[in-house]
């Protein structure tokens, strides 16, 4: 599956989709939503999650690690994202921008880079379907 068509299938999801719970850990001005979940059929093991992650302005995460399975694909569907995964540089994030992180990937900086305007991200993990928790605080 090509990852526009990925995209589109995704962004179709969320749009039908009724809000799932709120997650957050130690974070400030940062919403969770688990938006999609299914497993993927013709990979056995494996899942794909989508979650929409609402920053207020100047929100951000706590620094974070994924399920040790995980490959994340993050796209910014609103505002700035500020982002900083392992020993990579910090790099801002503009509506329509995305990035990757690979399974074991730390996120040590992951927030809005607007101290004025709320932002949001998708976040789409394809993952061991067992694999949990989702997300963990990382000191």
């Amino acid at each position: 599956m090509k990852i526009g068509t990925m995209i589109a299938a995704i962004c179709t999801g969320l749009a039908c989709s009724m809000a799932g719970p709120v997650y957050g850990e130690d974070s400030k001005g940062q919403a969770v939503k688990e938006n999609f979940e299914a497993a993927i059929p013709n990979l056995p093991g494996k899942s794909l999650i989508a979650v929409e992650v609402d920053y207020a302005p100047g929100g951000a995460s706590a620094p974070h690690a994924h399920a040790k399975s995980a490959f994340i694909y993050a796209y910014v569907i609103s505002g700035a994202i500020e982002s900083k995964v392992n020993d990579g540089g910090t790099r801002i994030y503009r509506a329509g921008e995305s990035w990757s992180e690979p399974p074991g990937a730390i996120h040590s900086i992951s927030r809005n880079a607007s101290k004025t305007k709320p932002a949001k991200l998708l976040a789409v993990f394809v993952l061991n379907s067992r694999d949990n928790p989702l997300t963990t605080s990382v000191k």
